[in-house]
């Protein structure tokens, strides 16, 4: 595992932490040390013409491999003419190369199994474009010309003239769907925060200008000048023979000539000039007031030992200041709605440390001067003993999990890695290495170490300072001088340090009176073991080994909002939030925290309309503690009247400018219309938020985890049945039971019928985005079922194929079907895609009329071919997840459906036709049940 990978996976939301201090300290005492070795579990070489591979044997999951092209060349390396070239000549590598010619290759895979854009996709950045492809490895000649295609993307994309116009309007789209208040903002302060740099001017989408009328040659010569092998890598990770594929790969990609002359790949940087810089921008559709405080600092290595060191201090540090700045956003009138701090990184050069808050309207001053004072309190007095040993917990504890699950590691995280090792030199020694220097350097670590770096964060050069706000605060944003003064203010205040609160109670105040487990029954099909207790609840538990440092786990029982009125709803449906937030037995919320330091757990109860339940996973090492804290959700909910009042504040904050968003305006218009304007789906208003009442949330959450007989609790993951036993007999059988189980009550808010065409006009750019739903009522049932979801593929298949590729309307339509037993069986298909406003109507009217060759003709044969194809891959791989079957057996349990169902999906597929489909489509793809709501601009009306 990287280092600096599991580091930013590991990170909380908001960080802090600087390592040019420590950095500057270690350089000067020669202590950084030798490189760190790439790990020897990969096969690694480059060939004579400087193209480099990296192969490894993994079997997670079986019998797959991914296969990556990464080149060294991104949207930084286009000239003026170029601007764009770069991410449309990733587009193009799918419209035809040498071996597979214009939509030969798109259509090769997915006749395999592939699906396009979800498994084979690609990405451009500003330094780098990668091309990704997933394939089953027990078909050799997929395989073989898996590795064809990757040769074929690396130097032998054709750049047809034709298909270059065809594919201008998807790129175009594509630049469409991008365009709002955040892209506006973005284009006024990166530029600021690139230092009026290169970067500023290549942003990868390009322009339209180019993307309109660029010619053939000028995206050939970008792809002459920078497709060549001295700047790629292929990585290949997966269940394969390693010398089998390095021998191919050296006969495939040895082949590949770079160009003569050789134009130099410049490394361009952004330049720390010493200045500081403000701005203060809004926009009509910005929703929130926010301030950035961002210190530009030098980029940092992760080469050697010396900077992992380095990494791990930075994490501490970012973990403790996070936790600092957590405290101060649960005051019962916090200063922010949000706010937080840390070292992050800006493109490969540089590194910043950014404060950042979120403030209610006029709230800037406090806002600003809170967070700082939290940065000048850090710096002034440093950190505590006790904060720094529960970091060192939780940091230890996620690099042991990772540790203990490295015969399980994804092969995409290994390619993520080796990516990184390829494109930025950061070491890449494997997880042991990493593992035996994170258990040396802990201990260590002192205070005093943390203390010292944090005294090198805060500097008054090299500073942006950007404000932004919805237009109707204009007026009032503060000039540079006024916010300087604030922050100068700050560091004159007369601070007190930080006090770190002892946490020593136990978790639980009484111990659970154990129940028993009363039956047994056994279902080897699908190997589940159902145990019901003495109290009446029913657990059952799939072992797996497909994680071996993982247990999920998730209990239900009906009920939901469903049994409370209207004028409780609002209660009824923030419950589990407001008691989430409030912590449970006698802990608050940041007791909770502080007492599960180093344990690798999550638990999260939840309320839903039919339902109330909890949530969790944990190690096979946490699972008491989880369940622990099952039994106080259950038995213990606590009232903090400060973070209620904490959380209906910000949430009361938030919704001021919410009708300023078109997505939200529109999302609450859907939801609206298909819940035929019911008070329980319409969206959230200031007024409903009135309408919640601690004490009532917090009777109505006791009333409906009241009684334990009710529920069902499923386990997944690798269990130890004997350990597992007392475990669940002490904290699920200890529940208390009132054995009056309640059922969800049908509230009768059905979809509409008929037909609804509604259009919203809501913001400034020019484009629009549609929604389509044809919904009905039918009998649940398997083969029903499996129609319905094959249907909404083939239909999506199509889509991109008439909307994307033929008519170059769209970028990516999807088409989508949800299907529901209870409280009523009905179904609901559903069309989106967004578009230019002028196409709006003649690309609805193409979604109608391939829904008219569905019902007449059914789908063409390839793409039933191909959605066979790739649900019998999607089949084998999901019985390979413990989510797959957490999902599975939740749905089959609370539908009262037998679990054997997942074991008929293929012969399910196999008796699927060309007239089986549509006959479903003449029954069910129909329009008299039709929804149009479609957003367009505000110009538009």
């Amino acid at each position: 595992m990287n280092a600096k990978n599991w580091l930013r996976k590991a990170m909380l939301p908001v960080t802090a932490g600087s390592l040019l201090l420590w950095l500057d300290a270690q350089a000067q005492a020669g202590k950084t040390g030798a490189p760190l070795p790439l790990d020897t579990a990969v096969r690694t070489g480059r060939l004579a013409n400087g193209f480099r591979y990296f192969i490894r044997h993994n079997t997670t999951p079986e019998k797959r491999v991914v296969l990556y092209l990464v080149c060294k060349a991104g949207s930084i390396l286009e000239t003026e003419e170029q601007r764009g070239m770069a991410h449309f000549i990733e587009h193009m590598s799918f419209n035809g190369t040498t071996h597979f010619p214009k939509n030969a290759l798109v259509d090769y895979l997915q006749k395999s199994g592939v699906r396009f854009g979800a498994d084979l996709n690609a990405h451009t950045s500003f330094d780098e474009t990668v091309y990704q492809l997933p394939l089953p490895s027990d078909n050799k000649t997929l395989l073989q010309n898996g590795l064809q295609i990757m040769c074929d993307w690396a130097q032998e994309a054709t750049l047809d003239a034709t298909e270059i116009e065809k594919e201008r309007g998807v790129i175009l789209e594509e630049a469409r769907l991008n365009k709002g208040a955040q892209n506006r903002m973005r284009d006024q302060f990166l530029p600021v925060m690139m230092n009026h740099s290169r970067y500023a001017e290549r942003m990868p989408i390009g322009k339209d200008s180019v993307l309109k009328y660029g010619k053939p040659e000028t995206f050939r010569q970008f792809y002459h000048d920078w497709y060549r092998p001295n700047l790629q890598a292929l990585i290949v990770v997966g269940d394969v023979d390693v010398k089998q594929i390095e021998a191919e790969v050296k006969k495939l990609f040895g082949n590949l000539a770079n160009p003569k002359p050789e134009k130099p790949r410049v490394n361009y940087t952004i330049p720390l000039t010493g200045k500081n810089q403000f701005l203060a921008i809004t926009d009509a559709e910005m929703t929130a007031t926010t301030a950035e405080i961002s210190i530009k600092l030098p980029g940092v290595q992760l080469r050697s030992e010396g900077d992992y060191r380095n990494a791990v201090m930075q994490q501490l540090l970012n973990q403790m200041l996070g936790h600092r700045f957590n405290e101060v956003g649960k005051q019962a009138s916090p200063p922010f709605l949000s706010g937080g701090a840390g070292v992050q990184d800006f493109l490969n050069q540089l590194q910043l440390f950014a404060v950042n808050v979120s403030v209610d309207k006029g709230g800037l001053q406090k806002g600003i001067s809170a967070a700082w004072r939290e940065i000048e309190r850090a710096k002034r007095f440093g950190f505590t003993e006790t904060e720094l040993q529960r970091a060192k917990q939780d940091y230890l504890g996620g690099m042991a999990a990772a540790w203990r699950e490295k015969s399980k590691t994804n092969s995409e995280q290994y390619v993520k890695e080796y990516m990184q090792y390829f494109l930025h030199d950061i070491a890449a020694p494997g997880i042991d290495k990493e593992y035996q220097m994170t258990k040396e350097l802990l201990p260590v670590i002192t205070v005093a170490d943390i203390n010292a770096l944090m005294q090198g964060l805060v500097k008054d050069t090299d500073r942006d300072i950007i404000l932004k706000a919805p237009d109707s605060e204009r007026g009032s944003l503060p000039a540079e001088a006024t916010v300087t003064g604030w922050l100068q203010a700050v560091q004159q205040e007369s601070l007190e340090a930080y006090k770190d609160a002892a946490v020593t109670k136990p978790l639980l105040a009484a111990e659970p009176v154990t129940g028993k487990i009363v039956s047994v029954r056994q279902l080897p099909e699908v190997g589940v073991t159902e145990y019901t207790l003495s109290n009446g609840v029913k657990v059952a538990l799939k072992p797996t080994a497909f994680q071996k440092d993982e247990i999920g786990f998730a209990g239900f029982a009906a009920g939901g909002t469903s049994l409370y009125s209207d004028a409780d709803y609002q209660s009824a449906s923030g419950a589990a939030g407001i008691v989430s937030l409030s912590g449970v037995g006698e802990y608050s919320n940041t007791d909770l925290g502080k007492l599960l330091a180093g344990k690798q757990l999550t638990v999260s109860p939840f309320i839903s309309e039919r339902g109330q339940g909890i949530n969790g996973r944990a190690t096979p090492e946490d699972l008491e503690t989880a369940l622990q804290l099952v039994y106080l959700y259950s038995t213990a909910p606590r009232k903090d009247e400060a973070l209620f009042q904490n959380l209906i504040a910000r949430t009361q904050a938030g919704l001021a400018n919410r009708s300023n968003d078109p997505n939200s305006v529109f999302g609450d218009t859907i939801a609206a219309v298909m819940g035929n304007y019911n008070i329980r789906r319409t969206g959230p208003t200031p007024e409903k938020l009135t309408q919640v009442n601690l004490e009532r949330a917090l009777a109505i959450y006791k009333e409906l985890f009241a009684d334990a007989s009710g529920f069902t609790y499923l386990f997944v993951g690798n269990i130890d049945t004997a350990a597992i036993k007392p475990l669940l007999e002490k904290y699920l059988g200890g529940l208390p039971a009132t054995y009056k189980q309640a059922a969800a009550k049908d509230l009768g808010i059905p979809i509409p019928k008929g037909v609804i065409e509604k259009n919203v006009y809501k913001g400034q750019e020019d484009k629009a985005t549609v929604q389509l739903f044809f919904s009905g009522d039918y009998t649940w049932n398997e083969t029903t079922n499996s129609e319905l979801l094959a249907l909404s593929k083939v239909l999506g298949i199509r889509l991109l194929e008439r909307l994307r590729e033929e008519e170059g309307g769209v970028y990516s339509p999807s088409a989508k079907v949800s299907m529901n037993k209870y409280p009523q069986a009905g179904y609901v298909f559903s069309v989106a895609f967004g578009c230019a406003p002028a196409n709006a109507d003649k690309l609805i009217a193409s979604v109608q009329d391939e829904l008219k060759k569905l019902r007449e003709a059914g789908p063409a044969q390839v793409n039933l071919d191909k959605y066979k194809a790739e649900a019998r891959t999607a089949i084998t791989s999901s019985l390979q997840n413990n989510g797959f079957w957490m999902s599975y057996l939740s749905s089959q349990y609370q539908n009262q459906e037998p679990l054997t169902t997942v074991l008929a999906q293929q012969q399910l597929l196999d008796k699927m036709t060309v007239q089986s489909l549509q006959q479903a489509a003449a029954k069910y793809l129909t329009e008299k049940n039709f929804i149009r709501l479609v957003l367009l601009p505000e110009a538009a009306k």
